[in-house]
């Protein structure tokens, strides 16, 4: 018999080692023995919490279940994406497979790991989000946002924050494979909840930043024309503020965002049930869009876009 068989580690004991590693005094990524200690237990407990989430049998159930529970009762989540910068690249991808499994964890119709967040730590979409700031950890913190955009509930609070502006800058500041992975969370948030959209994403725009300006037209333009989005594209081209901002951009000064401008501005010509007050507009401006129409982009070869101009050309004209 072995007297001295280690015992097998709980849920319990490897979430408090991680969080006690985590916030010891000294932890962090500098390579000094008085530190390697801490962060190789810091490792083999990523490890461990990763391996009980990704495996299977019925008894692992269990065992997840009470990982979770502890995890929220020590408040693991905000401090793992706090200090994600502390771990080395290999530990960094296990905080994002821990994080994201416990997001994907469900119990009947409900989202533990969602609920958590909404009632106690909401600041961690902020947090997520912020991590385009920093490019070493920036793809990480980006995968975890991605997979809480998919929860509604977390989408909104984003949505519905002065933070979600910050979308624009981080799109247009960072390195380019920062830069896609920011918008594409930005195109995640804006096409899954699309009821929830459409105010928060307006302003973008008409944003006085050109690339900002360009790629939100881009993703509006795609949005209106894709079927699936009937109804939302029906109640977009029905407001007379949304013509009219499409209007003035077909005058903006740069010719990509008067492009991408034009594909939106077709929706609400080439739609045969156009409300009253679309109509009123365009008839009201009807020689001065034919004018403008006649001469726009002479200079692209592009036998669609010289076809659609051309319909919308006759609509116009049959006001």
């Amino acid at each position: 018999m072995n007297f001295f068989k280690t015992k097998q580690r709980t849920p319990v004991d490897l979430v408090r080692g991680l969080r006690d590693a985590i916030l010891k005094p000294g932890s962090g990524p500098l390579d000094n023995e008085s530190r390697k200690k801490t962060n190789d237990e810091a490792v083999r407990n990523l490890q461990a919490i990763k391996a009980i989430l990704y495996g299977d049998g019925e008894s692992v159930s269990e065992l997840i279940a009470q990982l979770a529970q502890e995890t929220y009762s020590t408040d693991l989540l905000p401090i793992l994406i706090q200090n994600i910068a502390r771990f080395d690249f290999e530990s960094r991808k296990d905080v994002v497979q821990i994080v994201n499994g416990l997001l994907r964890c469900q119990i009947g119709s409900g989202w533990p790991t969602v609920d958590y967040i909404c009632a106690r730590h909401e600041e961690v979409i902020f947090l997520l989000l912020a991590g385009y700031a920093n490019e070493e950890t920036a793809l990480n913190t980006g995968m975890i946002l991605r997979e809480m955009l998919r929860h509604e509930q977390l989408a909104k609070i984003l949505l519905h924050s002065e933070q979600f502006y910050m979308f624009p800058h981080y799109i247009d500041t960072a390195s380019f494979g920062v830069s896609c992975d920011a918008f594409a969370n930005l195109k995640e948030v804006l096409t899954r909840h699309k009821p929830m959209f459409f105010a928060s994403f307006m302003p973008l725009v008409v944003s006085s930043n050109h690339v900002t300006k360009r790629q939100s037209l881009k993703l509006l333009g795609e949005i209106l024309l894709d079927d699936a989005n009937f109804n939302i594209m029906t109640r977009h081209i029905a407001k007379e503020e949304n013509l009219k901002t499409m209007m003035t951009l077909l005058r903006d000064k740069s010719k990509n965002v008067q492009f991408e401008a034009f594909h939106v501005f077709k929706v609400f010509v080439a739609n045969p049930k156009k409300p009253p007050q679309i109509e009123a507009i365009l008839r009201r401006n009807k020689e001065k869009l034919l004018t403008f129409l006649k001469d726009f982009r002479n200079d692209k070869e592009d036998e669609l876009f010289s076809d659609e101009k051309q319909f919308l050309i006759v609509k116009i004209q049959d006001l």
